[in-house]
């Protein structure tokens, strides 16, 4: 946390807490992490957008200082209530986060950022065993407890472009196992309806990210095509699922002009180069039964 920012632990809905960091004066910017991180995994994404905005960095339900995990459309209303009229910038679970604000309550939402974010699972059989691998990967957590879990869980391909250091364990250790299990049983793709039909419903300004090298980018650009004109996409080159991550300063760059009400900047086509993950030796290693748990979906 920078020497500006200042901690908020927010109350709503009577007992339940939402814990945010706040830094930065200017419109209010609202920043809902991942599954795993908590509010100090912005990195320096998060200062860069303080010198202009009000940034806000919530730990999600189920995540960090914040209270119980909630089912999506439950943790969204609890963030609504507590950020009040922003943009909402949302990164994979926390874009689905701020989609279900943003249909819910699109009058408190100026504009929209969804990173790597997906508008859920259409098809009703795909959604349930979806559902039964969050559960099947929930009850594995539970079993290894969260350290091993995470070096498990950062080791999923998708991951493969993040440096060791970007990926932010001590922020992810700030989590608990039962939290973070709640969230996967209460708040994950499985457990969520399809948003897919609604989409068109979106009429603030929306802007879509995703990496060039995530497997992802179809699901971003149809759901850019879904929203309609107001929706753009940004792609951020050699960036993988955590483009924020992976390259701060090319996501900054494309979110920046967004917020000021111009386009986002087209990518230029490049060679996707991912990198191996690097795994730390000693007793902090991943067990070595890695690779026998279930997939670990995002």
């Amino acid at each position: 946390m920078s020497e500006s920012a200042h901690c908020s632990p927010w109350a709503t809905e009577g007992t339940a807490v939402l814990y945010a960091e706040v830094e930065g004066q200017g419109p209010r910017l609202v920043l809902v992490h991942g599954f795993t991180q908590t509010s100090h995994s912005w990195g320096e994404v998060a200062a860069s957008l303080a010198i202009e905005h009000e940034v806000v960095r919530v730990d999600a339900p189920g995540h960090g200082r914040s209270g119980p995990a909630r089912p999506m459309p439950a943790a969204a209303e609890q963030v609504a209530e507590a950020g009040g009229t922003a943009v909402y910038l949302g990164y994979s679970m926390g874009a689905r986060l701020c989609l279900h604000l943003a249909l819910a309550e699109p009058q408190l939402v100026s504009a929209l950022v969804l990173v790597g974010g997906t508008a859920g699972i259409a098809d009703p059989d795909e959604r349930q065993r979806r559902q039964v691998a969050d559960q099947a990967l929930a009850d594995h957590l539970e079993r290894v407890g969260l350290e091993a879990f995470l070096y498990q869980w950062l080791a999923n391909p998708m991951f493969a472009g993040l440096d060791p250091t970007a990926a932010g364990l001590p922020a992810r250790l700030e989590n608990t196992t039962q939290g973070l299990a709640a969230s996967l049983r209460l708040a994950g793709t499985g457990a969520q309806e399809s948003l897919w039909e609604r989409l068109p419903e979106l009429a603030m300004p929306v802007l879509v990210v995703a990496g060039e090298c995530d497997a992802k980018v179809p699901v971003s650009r149809a759901m850019a095509d879904a929203i309609g004109d107001n929706a753009v996409l940004a792609i951020i080159s050699r960036a993988g699922h955590a483009a924020h991550l992976e390259d701060p300063t090319g996501f900054v760059g494309a979110v920046r002009p967004f917020l000021h009400g111009g386009p986002a900047p087209d990518a230029e086509p490049t060679e996707c180069l991912m990198s191996p993950i690097t795994r730390r030796p000693g007793p902090r290693q991943s067990p070595t039964g890695a690779g026998r748990y279930p997939p670990a979906p995002r």
